[in-house]
């Protein structure tokens, strides 16, 4: 790993961990970092899942008043979370590589979609949800969703925020601070699990994921504070237009 290197990987930490704090769909810019500087796909998605675990925590750590009160129904959400994290990673271990990269062109376009679409997502999910539940955190109804979200988490990752923040939405409607903290919280569990089965295969790349890391917790902290106060919807813009322009980077990368 060279020096050029280096920076780019710890620059990029910043920016996705201030982007995963924000809103989720950090992968869309450290993923790319990782291919660039020649890692293999499934490696770099392993070691990007990796890199940004413990940034997502810090996060929800930095927030915690607003984090949900842990009952029986958290617990469950919880568990069905992690369970799906876990057989996405598992299956993302036994895909080939040239199917994995064919899949990312694919991957990377939906996860800029999702999060191009997350305000509609969250409101569609919402309104499948229905409102028999009054409670200020009815997290029964998310549970159906969240294992097929938290196995595409574990899988690959890359715009999990959204579909997160959609889902768990439910459990908090109207309170944004208090449902991204939850998704934060959510998903460095999800990728903690994940985390955990390719370390344990000895897939990770430990020096560019440490220095990536480091990165991420930094600007996890940057971010957290932005949540506060930044105009959400700037970011959004920035954030899909770099996800569009690396699609169809990917796509003549892989395809022709």
């Amino acid at each position: 790993m060279t020096l050029s290197h280096a920076l780019l990987l710890i620059l990029s930490g910043i920016a996705g961990g201030a982007i995963s704090s924000l809103v989720g769909g950090a992968a869309l810019v450290t993923y790319p970092v990782l291919l660039a500087i020649g890692i293999p796909p499934v490696v770099a998605t392993m070691c990007n899942l990796v890199a940004l675990s413990p940034g997502n925590l810090l996060a929800a750590i930095y927030d915690r008043t607003q984090l949900p009160p842990v009952n029986r129904s958290f617990v469950a959400l919880v568990i069905a979370s992690l369970l799906g994290a876990l057989v996405g990673a598992v299956v993302l271990l036994v895909t080939p590589e040239h199917t994995f990269e064919v899949l990312v062109p694919i991957l990377l376009g939906f996860a800029t979609v999702l999060f191009a679409f997350a305000g509609r997502i969250s409101a569609f999910v919402r309104a499948r949800a229905g409102d028999r539940d009054k409670s200020p955190h009815r997290w029964s109804h998310s549970i159906g969703v969240i294992l097929p979200v938290s196995f595409y988490g574990g899988y690959f990752g890359a715009g999990v925020g959204v579909l997160l923040l959609g889902v768990l939405s439910i459990g908090s409607p109207g309170d944004y601070r208090a449902t991204n903290v939850t998704k934060n919280l959510v998903t460095s569990l999800n990728s903690l699990t994940a985390a955990g089965v390719f370390i344990l295969q000895g897939g990770v790349l430990w020096p560019p994921t440490l220095v990536m890391m480091a990165g991420a917790l930094i600007g996890a902290v940057i971010g957290a504070r932005l949540a506060q106060v930044a105009p959400h919807a700037l970011m959004r813009v920035v954030v899909v237009v770099v996800g569009a322009l690396l699609t169809v980077v990917f796509a003549w990368r892989y395809w022709f």
